[in-house]
């Protein structure tokens, strides 16, 4: 998302090579979705894909997000028509015969689950989707959906500031044998120990964020230079720690790096060799409890169509 517009103004070249890097890395899972930039993010894909052996990655893509021109949002299309049509964009702009894991990005209040998930399920039969996943939903619409197709993953919003799912969603995920692909596991750079506040600059969507807002943000901040403290007395940094925190939460959690730069790649990937101990959690919980993050993590707008809260 980062790579098409999302924060800022970005350089092509230099996303193209941060996948390059990401891949000859050993990263094996990209993310993106058909409303990144309008279809942007999928053509940049397919070209930073193109030529490379197309088993040694997975895809996975959200669709349905309406938008308009100005890049504003709508809401989501789910209806099984639009699905096939989504595909057959995805496919095309990605320049792939198959998309690896194919999920809604919300709920559509409009269309049962249960339609969805069936169209998707065609199209694993065509061969065209191999697993299906779900982004943003609750408890109950994951087992209506795991009810017409097994789910492989739900993608959502986990972070040290992000803990709803830790209530009812986690557990039924664990509970039905579901992944979770942790997004957001840096607060869209929030705890990353770069951010400092008024940093957001034109076409920045994290100027409208709740948690990026003056009298909210100098509050996260502080929780982000306690952080600080624990990684130098750790040896990383506090977007390694950040990161690692999520995956130490379960081996059936994926944390997902959003990094637009070879620099940003590289600071992120040695988080996966970060080994968290008892009392390393211990501390982190202390410094950042649960719900200590001042503000929502989107818009009021947006809160709505999400399956959890904070």
């Amino acid at each position: 998302m980062g790579m098409s517009g999302a924060y800022g103004a970005t350089d092509r070249a230099e996303a193209i090579a941060t996948v390059h890097a990401a891949l000859d890395a050993g990263v094996t899972l990209i993310d993106t979705a058909d409303f990144y930039g309008m279809g942007h993010n999928e053509l940049l894909l397919g070209e930073a894909l193109r030529g490379r052996d197309r088993d040694s990655y997975q895809l996975s893509v959200k669709f349905g997000m309406q938008r308009g021109p100005g890049a504003t949002f709508g809401s989501q299309d789910s209806r099984p028509e639009a699905v096939r049509n989504f595909l057959g964009y995805s496919l095309t702009r990605l320049g792939v015969d198959h998309i690896d894991i194919y999920r809604p990005a919300r709920l559509d209040p409009a269309v049962p689950i249960e339609d969805t998930v069936g169209v998707i399920k065609e199209m694993i039969d065509a061969g065209y989707v191999r697993h299906l996943g779900l982004s943003e939903v609750g408890a109950e619409t994951i087992r209506r959906a795991q009810a017409v197709h097994p789910v492989a993953d739900l993608q959502i919003e986990y972070s040290l500031l992000s803990r709803a799912v830790e209530a009812e969603v986690l557990p039924t995920l664990r509970e039905l044998g579901i992944g979770l692909t942790a997004y957001g596991v840096l607060g869209r750079g929030l705890i990353s120990g770069h951010w400092s506040a008024g940093q957001a600059g034109p076409g920045d969507s994290r100027g409208f964020s709740p948690r990026f807002a003056s009298g909210n943000v100098e509050h996260n901040l502080a929780l982000v230079e306690a952080l600080r403290r624990i990684a130098g007395a750790k040896g990383c940094t506090v977007a390694q720690l950040a990161i690692a925190w999520v995956a130490a939460q379960g081996t059936d959690i994926v944390p997902l790096v959003g990094a637009r730069t070879r620099n940003r790649l590289a600071e992120a990937l040695p988080a996966a060799e970060l080994t968290l101990t008892a009392d390393d959690l211990a501390e982190i919980a202390r410094a950042v409890p649960a719900g200590a993050a001042r503000g929502d993590r989107y818009p009021a707008a947006f809160m709505a169509s999400l399956g959890v809260g904070n």
